[in-house]
């Protein structure tokens, strides 16, 4: 069995500067079916207006990354991190004890459009932290590629969860088969393009989650990008 989120049935806020779609419940919109799934608690898909984005604010336990579909993204944070987010580029925030960030469009022209994930850490009050790993376009053509991992194995970015988050760009025709261990669960979040999963067709912005599934069996109908969490229940 599975379960699909579609894209259309997300909440959604449009503020001029910000319009945002949550797949999980987030801020004024609340689902008592879409809470989270397993350590999952969100994945909003922003776009940002040139030159505007997100002033400071606090976070506290919890995993904060982010992908990049399009544009730049310019972070800042209580750190002393400075940086520049651009497609193929994952970033990872430990807020743990506490953090404050801003979280800005890098371009005075063009807009960005990035996924806003959140898992819930292991345990609180870590220590704060940021990473941020490039991720070569061949290495994530026509397979996955593990680009979020506890362990931080195989050059991905480290996460304070059982979590792996593994990203692929897929052409037109390419099957990809993901096979799970027994009791995990699976998240696929669709970015862009066209896939056809368990019988049934899925464009970006839709999502399909499996609870014990042991074998998963992707498709593009059309050129396009996924991500893929295999997870501790």
């Amino acid at each position: 069995m599975h379960t699909t989120r579609l894209s259309k049935d997300r909440g959604h806020v449009d503020f001029g500067w910000l319009n945002s779609q949550h797949t999980f419940s987030f801020g004024d919109y609340h689902d008592p079916r879409f809470m989270g799934f397993g350590p999952l608690r969100v994945i909003n898909e922003d776009r940002v207006a040139p030159g505007a984005g997100f002033g400071k604010h606090s976070h506290r336990d919890m995993e904060i990354l982010s992908w990049v579909l399009s544009g730049v993204l310019e972070h800042k944070d209580s750190l002393g991190t400075g940086a520049l987010v651009r497609p193929g580029e994952l970033q990872r925030m430990t807020a743990g004890s506490g953090v404050t960030h801003s979280e800005f469009n890098g371009s005075q022209s063009e807009p960005v459009h990035f996924l806003q994930i959140w898992l819930l850490p292991e345990s609180r009050g870590l220590e704060p932290g940021y990473e941020q790993r490039s991720f070569p376009a061949a290495e994530l053509q026509d397979r996955w590629h593990l680009i979020a991992a506890r362990d931080g194995r195989n050059g991905a970015v480290t996460v304070h969860q059982d979590a792996d988050l593994y990203a692929a760009r897929v052409s037109k025709g390419t099957e990809l088969v993901h096979q799970p261990a027994v009791g995990r669960h699976v998240w696929l979040q669709v970015a862009r393009g066209s896939f056809e999963v368990d019988r049934e067709s899925l464009t970006a912005g839709d999502a399909i989650s499996w609870v014990d599934r042991t074998k998963i069996i992707v498709r593009a109908r059309e050129p396009g990008e996924i991500l893929l969490f295999d997870m501790t229940p």
